[in-house]
């Protein structure tokens, strides 16, 4: 599956659009996690816990949104964005969405 931030794929045509697709993730950091986080953002600096926390988020938000679309018969999504928000004060949602296609390559 092809996942572009951009609405053409350099090569390929759009055949077919289908329709929004997404995918979504809620994660909390366990409790010695949000310790360490709190104790680092004394001092300042990255705050590798969470860093991490939302790098994992936003993969398995990535995979879900590709899940969705081939279970709707797409070849790509294209216009693929991520959006993250707080759920009370220990939970991050994350979610990717884009424009699920059929794409195939461009006629010369």
């Amino acid at each position: 599956m092809l996942v572009v931030t951009s609405e053409k794929i350099a090569g390929q045509e759009v055949v077919e659009t289908i329709g929004q697709c997404f995918g979504v993730v809620v994660r909390s950091r366990g409790i010695g996690g949000n310790i360490m986080a709190g104790l680092r953002s004394l001092i300042g600096g990255e705050i590798h816990e969470y860093t991490a926390l939302l790098e994992e988020a936003r993969r398995h938000a990535l995979d879900r949104m590709v899940q969705n679309a081939a279970l709707m018969g797409a070849n790509a999504v294209i216009m693929m964005r991520f959006d993250s928000a707080e759920i009370g004060q220990t939970m991050s949602e994350i979610v990717a969405y884009g424009t699920a296609v059929r794409i195939q390559p461009a006629a010369m």
